[in-house]
């Protein structure tokens, strides 16, 4: 297929810019953010139907409107997927077909029929994840004894102790524990009969394999022993040491829900911790439970496709990028918008501690995602936060203030290896990820280049240049993890393009030299990868197959990427960077903003993939308006 050559107006790409800076400032919320849709699979919204099954809280209007929802989004092969274009995922098929029948989809109607012969055919339930299992068990539908162990006694272990309940990320550790107490209470709220699912098990559920997930590493044999050491413990517990751990597990969980009634911002430690709070009996109308439920309204949407729950919400996110795409198309810092998303920003620094105090000894001052998460700001939201504050008139005291206090935040969580991770400080303890209960996703919180990357464009925009010692480390991280490609690892969008999207601006925000032989091979890779119609674009399973890399359809956000990257390393006058110009200009939309049925955000890299609804959005308008500022300057 042949390139199509590019030539780009001044005046088509002055109204491209025009029509997205203006599609984006309708879209402002009175208050001052923005908000977009955090798409992911169907799973969020079938444990929601389970949830409110457990709690009794479920009525059949609801459950109907979930139904209506899970049945778009199955494929016509009868499964349902984990992103848009993705391959079927078993346990989230179970999960989509279980719920249906909750809700009392007819099992013969078609899409049933058709969704059950899928799942036989890949080995019915007793190959779905175990934490599919887990919401089996408690449904009735699946033996407790035949998930993984989980003591809450690690609750009890000091955090000076090899392995405890801080070595694992934050979402990890605020799923673990509320699981830890509900597989030692293994309670069972049966489901009706008309809604069991014996037709999934290929060999009856007698039959059934109901052995653990097998890893065959020398940590995995070591986690499978100690997972039949804790076994045995579990038939004869130290009755007053488990008092105690669920005591304190207890108490650790209900410290840490938040003023909105979620916990950690994000639907798995939240709806884990509200049926493990209802399994040791506080009643529905407890004033935690009540808070926890009530909280899920925020989260929902509903429409003509029927309710569905978002697994979290990005507000800051969203508006700290759309404050940077509007500023790169040109709206001055004064701009009456700009600045009722800076005093809302401002707003929502936090101040007070969290579990990252673990190992970090700043004061607090960083952002988090959402509208409630108090006790776990990350660094990715504050660098970008603050890039977006930078630029924007504000009272100079309250600004100059929160710029401080978040730029010693940030330093403060700086790991050892010199990169950053996103909520905790030097949490890399990879061992962990081998234990049996870990089959799904991600349980530790690493450094990651993308994240870093933003941290140094943060330290670039403040005027720091290496020399300065933090920066230094961080320099040397970056260069260190490059690929052989000249790619960067993406963690939080997809994939090298993202990660080579966060890096090259970050380096030119330092001015470091953009000849030097590793910026010259990042740009080659970028280059390589660009497709026929000028876009770029990368496939989600880039995360497993190598060859995938930096390959897939064109996506207005991964082709914006791309583009930030290349004016970022001084390719503003190059064919590539006009021809992506152009895909961005011939694919936008009349109303001003683009089409994307991709997903290209990652929560765990192919485990759970998350469309933003404004990733389309902000991120070629900001490609768009710096290539503008590029021509305005060669001129």
């Amino acid at each position: 297929m042949l390139k199509e050559t590019a030539t780009v107006a001044s005046a088509d790409l002055d109204r491209a810019v025009e029509r997205a800076a203006d599609w984006l400032l309708r879209h402002q919320y009175p208050e001052g953010y923005w908000w977009g849709e955090l798409e992911s699979n169907v799973t969020i919204t079938a444990e929601h139907l389970f949830f409110t099954h457990i709690l009794g809280i479920g009525t059949q209007e609801l459950w109907e409107r979930i139904a209506r929802y899970i049945l778009s989004e199955q494929r016509p092969e009868g499964f349902w997927a984990n992103w848009h274009g993705g391959p079927g995922d078993l346990s989230t098929t179970v999960e989509a077909y279980l719920a249906l029948k909750l809700a009392g989809v007819d099992p013969d109607a078609p899409a049933m029929r058709k969704a059950r012969e899928w799942i036989l055919a890949q080995g019915g339930v007793e190959r779905t994840r175990v934490f599919t299992k887990i919401w089996l068990a408690m449904l009735g539908e699946w033996p407790w004894e035949a998930t993984p162990m989980l003591p809450p006694e690690l609750v009890l272990l000091p955090k000076w102790f090899p392995v405890n309940l801080y070595s694992f990320a934050s979402w990890a550790r605020g799923t673990i524990l509320p699981l830890a107490i509900l597989r030692v209470l293994r309670p069972v709220w049966p489901i009706p009969a008309h809604a069991r699912i014996d037709e999934l098990f290929p060999r009856g559920r007698a039959g059934a394999d109901l052995s653990l997930p097998r890893k065959r590493s020398a940590w995995g044999r070591f986690f499978a022993g100690m997972d039949r050491l804790l076994r045995l413990y579990e038939r004869r517990p130290i009755r007053s040491l488990r008092r105690l751990a669920l005591q304190r597990a207890e108490e650790w969980i209900m410290e840490r829900q938040e003023a909105d009634g979620c916990w950690g911002g994000i639907q798995p430690p939240w709806v884990y911790s509200l049926l493990a709070l209802y399994a040791l009996g506080h009643a529905v109308d407890s004033p935690v439970l009540q808070r926890g439920i009530a909280g899920f309204s925020r989260y929902a949407i509903e429409d003509e496709r029927g309710f569905r729950l978002q697994s979290c919400i990005s507000p800051v996110w969203d508006t700290a990028l759309s404050m940077i795409a509007l500023q790169d198309a040109g709206l001055p810092p004064d701009h009456p918008a700009l600045v009722r998303a800076g005093r809302w920003l401002l707003s929502q620094q936090i101040f007070v501690g969290g579990d990252w105090q673990v190992r970090c000894s700043a004061r607090p001052g960083g952002w988090a995602f959402e509208f409630d998460n108090d006790r776990y700001p990350d660094t990715d939201d504050t660098a970008v936060v603050m890039m977006a504050l930078l630029n924007t008139k504000l009272p100079e005291q309250a600004k100059g203030f929160a710029l401080e206090r978040g730029l010693e935040w940030l330093l403060g969580m700086q790991s050892k290896n010199g990169g950053w991770g996103a909520f905790d400080r030097d949490n890399t303890k990879t061992f962990l990820r081998e234990i049996p209960f870990a089959d799904f996703g991600e349980i530790l919180d690493p450094p990651s280049a993308d994240v870093t990357g933003h941290v140094v464009e943060l330290l670039g925009r403040l005027g720091y240049r290496r020399g300065f010692r933090p920066l230094d480390r961080a320099v040397r991280y970056l260069l260190r993890e490059q690929e052989e490609d000249g790619s960067w690892y993406g963690r939080w969008g997809v994939n090298h393009i993202y990660g080579t999207g966060a890096v090259l601006p970050a380096l030119s925000a330092i001015d470091f030299p953009l000849d030097d032989g590793r910026v010259r091979r990042a740009v080659d890779f970028l280059l390589s990868r660009q497709n026929a119609d000028g876009g770029w674009g990368e496939d989600v399973l880039s995360y497993h197959r190598p060859e995938l890399r930096g390959r897939g359809p064109s996506t207005p956000s991964q082709t914006a990427w791309a583009l930030l990257a290349l004016l970022a390393a001084g390719e503003a006058g190059s064919e590539a960077v006009a021809r992506g110009v152009a895909y961005l200009l011939r694919t936008q939309r009349p109303d001003g903003t683009w089409d994307e049925p991709y997903f290209t955000g990652t929560g765990f890299p192919t485990d759970f993939m998350i469309r933003y609804h404004l990733y389309r959005h902000y991120f070629p308008l900001m490609a768009l308006g710096r290539f503008r500022q590029a021509q305005r300057r060669a001129a």
